[in-house]
């Protein structure tokens, strides 16, 4: 992993600073020990914090104008050139104006293209439901060659933003527009692609979340703790793809019960990629997805709109209460025919 040394933030800061502040300040140090990073936007330098770069580096940032197309395809040619490429625009523009060009430019040349798309699921509520961007999930990780890794705050977006340039191929991070509170208390724990982190331990049922979502799934589960004695294990999944699978069977061995809580359709986002290992691994278990129902999300400031779809922690609160009075298969051998 290209770990930044003598940043001028620590995790202290990131009570205060957007993890998309965190993602262009930690981008621009980055841009000082390796010299083939490069920075391009859409118009959208400051709205997506890459501004850091471009004030660091302003011989090696690019800006397009408003053409997330023609962005996604010179940010192609810059890779095919030796270069790594930065291309910072919001998601929705990202996977859904630009995507046959991630698809085609970058991800079938599999190229070391790094996407880093902000104002991601719901986090810009009061733009309108044009700006939201709940597909995202479900488009990129079913794009061949592409990682896809959501981080739970400002600090593990720093932390993702110095391992995907080590990754050879595409990687689209996915960043919210405001302000997170943190979920770590500091950078001080073992981040890999891939591996997902357990929060929390929990033997009664786990929480498979990731983004937004894992502060508020640590909330409800001391909260439960304390008011319904149930032991909730917290897993934050920030890695969509390649999703770890070894995590996920575990705590279908250990607890039984499986929610997955995603900022994102529930259609082909993280419920889906957790639903597909379970099935393929033939354990029974009681599993349910929470997220947005399919639909397209209303308008609202993005804090209203998290309890409006139950995203936050109350809303888990009571999803966690109905799946407790569900049965699982009892029999508990699982290695006969």
């Amino acid at each position: 992993m290209s770990i930044i040394t003598g940043t001028n933030w620590n995790a202290y800061d990131a009570a205060t600073m957007t993890a998309r502040e965190i993602y262009g300040r930690t981008l621009a140090e980055l841009g000082n020990h390796n010299k083939k990073i490069v920075g391009l936007t859409a118009d959208l330098e400051n709205t997506t914090s890459i501004v850091h770069f471009k004030k660091a580096h302003p011989e090696r940032f690019f800006n397009v104008g408003i053409a997330e197309q023609n962005m996604m395809g010179v940010a192609a040619g810059l890779a095919k050139a030796g270069l790594i490429p930065f291309a910072s625009t919001m998601a929705v523009f990202a996977c859904l104006r630009a995507g046959e060009q991630v698809r085609t430019d970058i991800a079938y040349q599999n190229l070391p293209v790094k996407i880093i798309a902000t104002h991601s699921g719901i986090s810009f509520g009061h733009a309108g439901t044009t700006h939201h961007c709940t597909e995202d999930f479900a488009i990129m990780r079913s794009i061949a060659n592409m990682t896809v890794i959501a981080p739970a705050d400002g600090i593990e977006t720093s932390k993702a933003v110095q391992a995907c340039v080590d990754i050879p191929g595409p990687v689209y991070i996915r960043i919210g527009r405001g302000f997170e509170p943190p979920c770590y208390e500091s950078d001080n724990y073992a981040f890999e692609v891939g591996k997902a982190v357990t929060m929390r331990e929990g033997t009664d049922l786990t929480i498979i979340c990731c983004g937004i979502a894992v502060l508020q799934s640590l909330n409800a589960a001391k909260t439960l703790a304390e008011n319904d004695k149930l032991s909730v294990r917290v897993i934050n999944m920030h890695t969509i793809k390649p999703i770890d699978k070894d995590a996920i069977l575990k705590a279908v061995n250990d607890t039984r019960r499986i929610l997955t809580i995603e900022e994102h359709n529930i259609e082909g986002g993280l419920g889906d990629a957790v639903a597909s290992v379970i099935a393929e691994s033939g354990k029974g278990c009681v599993f349910q997805k929470h997220g947005i129902n399919d639909l397209f999300s209303t308008i609202g400031y993005a804090e209203d709109l998290y309890a409006h779809y139950g995203l936050d922690s109350n809303g888990i609160i009571e999803r966690v209460r109905k799946m407790m009075g569900l049965e699982f298969e009892a029999d508990e051998n699982w290695d006969d025919d």
